[in-house]
């Protein structure tokens, strides 16, 4: 239970850390601008203008819910690989598993 904690916290750490990063070099090749243009060349008008693409998946919106996603990743992951660990052991201990004798040559 205590690895597979550790593994999922990681896997969260590098979950968010890799959005960030995503969508930041998003932001800075100009992708959000893009969009914005994009999307008042379709619509026109002056609501069009005042349209941010920003506005609806913005970088709080989007880590806030990678971090939510991580949350329930590192409870989820937690509960699945312990309850398989129980039952793997439970299975060894039904079957009695596989004996493994190792010894030196005696050369």
């Amino acid at each position: 239970m205590k690895t597979a904690f550790l593994l999922s916290i990681a896997f969260g750490i590098v979950a968010v850390v890799a959005v960030a990063v995503v969508w930041s070099v998003l932001g800075a090749a100009g992708v959000w601008d893009s969009i914005n243009k994009t999307v008042s060349d379709v619509l026109g008008g002056d609501s069009a203008q005042n349209f941010d693409v920003r506005n609806y998946v913005g970088t709080s919106r989007v880590l806030g819910f990678t971090m939510f996603v991580a949350v329930i990743d590192v409870v989820l992951v937690t509960a699945i690989s312990t309850l398989g660990a129980f039952l793997y052991n439970l299975a060894a201990a039904l079957l009695g598993g596989v004996e493994v004798t190792l010894a030196e040559d005696e050369h």
